[in-house]
């Protein structure tokens, strides 16, 4: 398993763990996204306090009585939690593919932008390294 994937299913395992305590955004704090991860308890934390506010009466409402928290409100709770994982399993998976774009031609290996050298394999460039996309594609397949 890659380390991309790896990471972007370990973001959604925390996120699901999370999101089971109460917790949106644990995923996107395992990313250091931490604007993200603020962004969703805030704006999930803030539509269940509309939405408890709105079907049952908040005074009245006990950690005796928490089981009597209607539908109304715990379907569209467990939707957000689940949009918050899956949203940290797709910034992962993003993050990570930005990172891989550029590769040397010959190994495969990962470049940094300010080289015009390979560290792996040693092979010199004329100028910095491409993206795959700007890469001549006869090029990458007679190195291979």
């Amino acid at each position: 398993m890659s380390d991309t994937r790896r990471r972007a299913l370990v973001a959604a395992f925390i996120g699901g763990v999370g999101a089971s305590v109460g917790i949106a955004g644990a995923g996107h704090a395992y990313l250091r996204e931490w604007r993200r991860a603020v962004a969703w308890f805030t704006f999930v934390l803030g539509v269940g306090l509309v939405l408890l506010s709105v079907f049952t009466d908040p005074m009245s409402l006990t950690l005796a009585t928490i089981d009597e928290v209607p539908v109304e409100v715990t379907a569209p709770m467990a939707v957000l939690f689940f949009l918050s994982t899956f949203d940290a399993y797709y910034v992962a998976s993003r993050k990570s593919q930005e990172s891989d774009s550029l590769r040397c031609p010959v190994c495969r290996g990962k470049l940094d932008p300010q080289v015009t050298f390979c560290p792996w394999c040693a092979t010199e460039f004329e100028s910095r390294p491409r993206p795959p996309e700007e890469l001549d594609v006869d090029y990458v397949q007679e190195a291979e």
